[in-house]
């Protein structure tokens, strides 16, 4: 049986982290080492939010903080799948749970043209990158895998299904959209009596 527990003391380390009021490096830094530290094992995602899709990418939400100031997203890519060129316009941690991707870096240039911005950063298991308009905030996502699924977990300063944000298609201007999320239910985080029962 899967526990839960690894995802439930992260929310509450990163809470605790929040409530200090750090600027956005040491968010970064240190979230991204509770990130670090939740993504180096596979034993906690319950099944229901690591199902690929065979039409599109899959976003659930796992948490979403009382007050929208975090929010915990498993990404679930299905063979091949990827993003569009997005941004996210709030800082992001993306820390590589299972299988790998690519994360592509772009850039707006003067004349309005997107264009490629160094090479795509491969995240493996246990890898974490950071994402935000002070560090970076556009880029493309990919599935490294053509013949199996892969999954990373989000951490965002916001309730991102929620945000309003941007696409830049191919040759077009930017479009604005709203991602929402794949699943309407939440895993339950809170309910600890599996493991006060297994202690009596």
């Amino acid at each position: 049986m899967v526990s839960i527990a690894p995802l439930r003391e992260f929310v509450v380390a990163f809470g605790h982290l929040l409530d200090t009021q750090p600027d956005e490096a040491r968010v970064l830094r240190e979230g991204g080492a509770l990130l670090r530290r939740l993504v180096a094992r596979d034993d906690w995602l319950p099944d229901a939010f690591a199902q690929p899709d065979p039409a599109r990418y899959q976003q659930f939400l796992l948490h979403a903080d009382s007050t929208e100031r975090f929010c915990v997203v498993s990404f679930v890519w299905g063979p091949g799948q990827a993003t569009p060129v997005h941004d996210h316009t709030t800082w992001g941690l993306i820390g590589m749970l299972r299988g790998a991707e690519f994360s592509q870096p772009y850039a707006v240039q003067p004349d309005g043209q997107l264009q490629a911005h160094g090479e795509a950063l491969r995240l493996t298991p246990g890898a974490v990158e950071a994402v935000s308009p002070t560090v970076g905030d556009l880029h493309r996502v990919r599935n490294a895998f053509d013949d199996r699924a892969s999954i990373s977990i989000h951490v965002y300063g916001a309730n991102i299904g929620a945000v309003r944000r941007h696409v830049y298609p191919e040759g077009g201007a930017r479009k604005p959209f709203v991602s929402g999320y794949s699943n309407t239910l939440l895993p339950n985080l809170w309910d600890r009596s599996a493991e006060l029962r297994s202690q009596a």
